[in-house]
């Protein structure tokens, strides 16, 4: 069993930076696919990032693109997401996942993740 979790959220003014990690324990996170999502109140569940366990490929959503940059440190079992020209529109609750998906250059629906940390906290605001 993987298990996921979350640092490093709080809260920045617009235009600042945060980065997000995620710690694995339980298995080895290079055989996953593992992606970012968030979710602000009162709306759904949004896939912003990932990283394609088939040929390590990144993926980003055009919410985030050019802003967030997706990584993993296999060595410390970690993910991260950059975090850069944060916006208001950012804030939201956000979660790490992993899972056997191999699916590159579409967004991964998140049923197609089998482990999900607890999510954190970004806030964007003055």
């Amino acid at each position: 069993q993987l298990q996921l979790v979350e640092s490093g959220g709080g809260l920045v003014q617009p235009g600042g930076s945060l980065r997000l990690s995620c710690v694995a324990s339980g298995r080895a996170l290079r055989v996953y696919t593992v992606g970012w999502f968030r979710q602000a109140p009162g709306k759904e569940r949004e896939g912003i990032s990932y990283i394609s366990s088939y040929d390590g490929s990144t993926y980003y959503a055009d919410s985030v693109k050019g802003r967030f940059t997706i990584s993993r440190d296999n060595a410390k079992n970690t993910m991260y997401l950059q975090m850069n020209s944060l916006k208001p529109e950012d804030t939201a609750v956000y979660y790490c996942a992993a899972g056997g998906t191999q699916r590159v250059g579409v967004l991964i629906p998140d049923y197609e993740y089998d482990y999900w940390g607890q999510g954190t906290q970004v806030t964007v605001s003055n």
